[in-house]
């Protein structure tokens, strides 16, 4: 079994308020649990109005298809939010 783990840095720079910030963040949760059955967090700057660190974790039998899975994600968050990933770290367990 492999655990996979995609940590990813964002920068919202459209982002004025924490109420603006988590309402873009429940839409990217929503719409990545809906399509692709990861589990999402923020992990980080819960704080800051334009920055976010969020977290997903996936598992299959097989370490290839998390990462295919992973970059499906990385593409759909880059193409869906008004900003920019600044860091992607990936983990497998």
């Amino acid at each position: 079994m492999i655990i996979g783990f995609l940590s990813l840095d964002i920068y919202l720079p459209y982002s004025h308020s924490l109420k603006e910030k988590r309402k873009r963040l429940v839409g990217i949760r929503d719409r990545l649990k809906k399509k692709y059955n990861v589990a999402f967090s923020e992990l980080d700057y819960q704080d800051k109005w334009q920055r976010s660190k969020i977290g997903l974790v996936s598992l299959n039998s097989q370490k290839r298809v998390v990462e295919k899975l992973f970059h499906k994600i990385e593409v759909d968050i880059q193409d869906s939010i008004d900003g920019e990933i600044l860091h992607k770290e990936t983990v497998f367990f």
